[in-house]
């Protein structure tokens, strides 16, 4: 890919970065559809469905009969605002702004990626408004999609040094609220029934279903009304972090075994699992396809990841579809104040992913 090539997904890069997309405001991200929207129809040569779902905005875009689903998302964590401290600019070769490494550098790239095919039949491309707010919505869309499919190919950012993501944790999320009973602290505490000390032997047990790969973590704790009554309520969030569905119902299943310890308390549990495990499974023989076309595009062996955050291709997984994560940009920062893209990645990440569609549908 030449300069003026690059300097035309820079321009794109740069379109879709200065339309902040906060993932929380509904308006912020129907206004990004619209952008991505007309980005799409400018490369691929048609317009998308729109597809709003309680509120949230996804585009599909399907060619002929589908067999290779290309995956992404175009909201953001960044609230509307952030380019005020968090500037577009490309310094050095280095591209930076709010969502410009998850995951607008990947949109950019599957965009371009496409464009160079001589047909496009046989490709879905979705792009979803809610990934980062664990796609509550697109899920059942997501996973529509990818059935059936010969391939998933995911263009969330990379992992360190570029690595293909082969192997993601499953999520799961709960909330455990506890009731009790208020009681004056000073004069009659022994008629309350505390939902802080109950909450404290919920979070104890919580924290002990951990075990090696699976990681229980109790994360924001409320409770009380005032300094001087004993609580009538406390709650506490569980983030699962998961290698095996096996781990992850085994977790479930404890947590929703669990029972008060205080009495007079009573519990009550909220949520479960999220997304499944991307398993390696799963990757392993698009990661060998990916590194054979790597030798071949002159781009080295690719490293792989096994990393514990989710994504969409969890989804695609979950329904077997064979799927490979992590085909966008080259970087880092994800939601941290130095998030970057690097520019001159972009093009080879780029051929690298056409190379794949053509390879696989």
């Amino acid at each position: 890919m030449n300069d003026a090539q690059t300097a035309r997904m820079l321009e794109d890069l740069e379109e879709l970065v200065v339309c902040e997309s906060f993932s929380s405001d509904l308006e912020a991200v129907a206004r990004s559809a619209k952008v991505v929207a007309a980005m799409g129809a400018r490369h691929l040569g048609a317009a998308p469905e729109f597809l709003v779902i309680d509120g949230v905005t996804h585009l599909r875009w399907t060619f002929g009969t589908p067999k290779v689903l290309l995956l992404g998302h175009h909201d953001t964590v960044w609230p509307i605002g952030t380019l005020a401290t968090h500037p577009w600019s490309v310094t050095d070769g280095v591209a930076r702004g709010p969502g410009v490494f998850d995951m607008k550098a990947g949109l950019v790239q599957m965009f371009h990626a496409l464009a160079g095919l001589g047909t496009l039949d046989g490709v879905t491309l979705l792009v979803t408004g809610d990934e980062e707010v664990g796609s509550l919505t697109s899920a059942p869309l997501i996973e529509d999609s990818a059935r059936g499919m010969a391939a998933a190919f995911v263009a969330e950012a990379s992992a360190d040094g570029g690595a293909l993501k082969t192997a993601r944790k499953g999520t799961s999320i709960y909330r455990l609220d506890v009731h009790g009973r208020a009681a004056h602290a000073g004069l009659e505490p022994e008629k309350g029934a505390n939902a802080g000390v109950e909450l404290a032997h919920q979070i104890l047990a919580v924290a002990a279903l951990g075990s090696g790969a699976t990681t229980v973590t109790p994360t924001v704790l409320s409770g009380g009304s005032a300094q001087n009554t004993v609580p009538a309520a406390a709650s506490v969030a569980v983030d699962v972090r998961a290698a095996e569905v096996r781990e992850q119902d085994r977790v479930d299943a404890a947590i929703r075994a669990l029972r008060p310890v205080v009495p007079g308390t009573r519990l009550e549990v909220l949520g479960g699992p999220n997304r499944p495990p991307l398993e390696a499974a799963m990757s392993a023989s698009l990661y060998a396809l990916a590194n054979r076309l790597a030798a071949e595009l002159g781009l080295g062996t690719l490293p792989s990841a096994a990393v514990g955050g989710a994504s969409d291709g969890n989804f695609t997984a979950g329904v077997g579809c064979p799927t490979l994560d992590g085909l966008g940009a080259v970087g880092g920062g994800a939601h941290a104040d130095h998030e970057h893209v690097l520019v001159a990645e972009m093009p080879r990440r780029t051929a690298l992913l056409r190379a794949l569609v053509e390879a696989v549908r």
